[in-house]
């Protein structure tokens, strides 16, 4: 298919059935109003020193590893995110679990909290409703309120700034309210630089017409290495395509190997995720890597985060691979919003 046609907000009315591209122009004004809910839910200070476990699947827990990824070295205490049944090995009585699921209705987040149950762990759930927030108030387990309406990815957001707000709360970090505001800020502002209204050649449109119609590979490292995997998925769920995320260094050692055979395979894109913290050898290697692929991916391109603060230049890019996956989706001819093999997949496991 063509990408020479116009990403203008018409186009994207034309495939986007639930709107899906303001919810992800919006996400300043998410991380303001997860700090109210989060607020608004009353949470009292609760000392972990088993630090915490943040329990969920795909769009619900990807802000943990986000929120990892701002707190850095900030953290005092592990951040465990769980994309499982039960809960790590790791997990103790003195930790906390913050227990995510958009829908409450996640089987996986569900055995999740069970377990902390039986464990005696603190246990938050952060949830729009559904059997987890019903078992929640229940047993009389803290519930943080999501706004409903969403897909569940374009809630991380709410995801990023609640994990921080919870890791606060159990003393492993400082509490980052004025950064996540100045944050908001900045999310707004580039959302009006990458939004439907910029011009065809701004970074999210040029990126999308480069990658739409590949397999792309997206790498990151330290900061950037859970903002490739949202990348990734993004792509995968919005733009209906094949993608895969690794880290730098290890995609050097084996990987890069495997790009000999990509030409002769399909059509392979390389992005790799750049930031100004990185060790300067990583920085290095973004740079040789994209190099010595060279000609077997169709396009090449290294991407910076912008901003001062860690959660800045988080918000930066997870905005920019969002506006890329619902462009790429466009030129696509796709509804961004159909995620039709996973509902066909919770069918035959219910009925299994």
């Amino acid at each position: 298919m063509s990408t020479s046609g116009a990403l203008t907000g018409e186009a994207i009315a034309a495939v986007d059935s639930t709107r899906q591209i303001g919810d992800v122009l919006g996400l300043g004004d998410h991380l303001r109003d997860a700090l109210w809910r989060v607020e608004s839910a009353g949470l009292e200070p609760h000392d972990s020193p088993g630090g915490l476990v943040v329990a969920g699947m795909g769009g619900s827990a990807i802000g943990g590893s986000l929120a990892a990824a701002v707190l850095g070295d900030r953290a005092s205490r592990p951040i465990v995110v769980w994309r499982d049944y039960g809960l790590p090995d790791s997990t103790t009585p003195e930790s906390t679990v913050l227990c995510c699921s958009y829908s409450g209705s996640t089987e996986e987040t569900l055995a999740a909290y069970e377990a902390a149950g039986a464990l005696g762990a603190r246990r938050i759930v952060c949830t729009t409703g559904g059997a987890l927030a019903d078992q929640a108030r229940r047993e009389g387990v803290p519930v943080i309120p999501l706004p409903g309406g969403f897909q569940p990815r374009a809630a991380v957001g709410y995801g990023l700034v609640v994990t921080l707000e919870v890791a606060a709360l159990a003393g492993i970090s400082v509490h980052l309210r004025t950064e996540i505001d100045v944050a908001a800020e900045h999310a707004r502002r580039l959302a009006a630089q990458w939004g439907p209204d910029a011009p065809e050649d701004s970074p999210a449109k040029s990126l999308a017409r480069s990658l739409a119609h590949t397999v792309v590979q997206v790498g990151g490292a330290g900061l950037t290495a859970p903002i490739a995997y949202r990348w990734k998925t993004q792509v995968n769920e919005n733009a209906g395509s094949p993608a895969f995320a690794a880290t730098l260094p290890e995609l050097d050692h084996n990987e890069i190997v495997g790009w000999e055979g990509a030409a002769g395979l399909g059509r392979f894109s390389a992005v790799m995720l750049d930031d100004c913290d990185l060790h300067p050898r990583v920085r290095q290697r973004i740079e040789l890597t994209l190099s010595v692929i060279g000609e077997s991916a169709v396009a090449r391109h290294r991407v910076e985060t912008v901003g001062t603060t860690r959660i800045e230049r988080v918000v930066s890019l997870v905005l920019l691979g969002d506006l890329v996956s619902i462009y790429m989706a466009v030129l696509n001819g796709r509804d961004p919003s159909e995620i039709e093999p996973i509902r066909r997949l919770k069918l035959a496991l219910a009925g299994g």
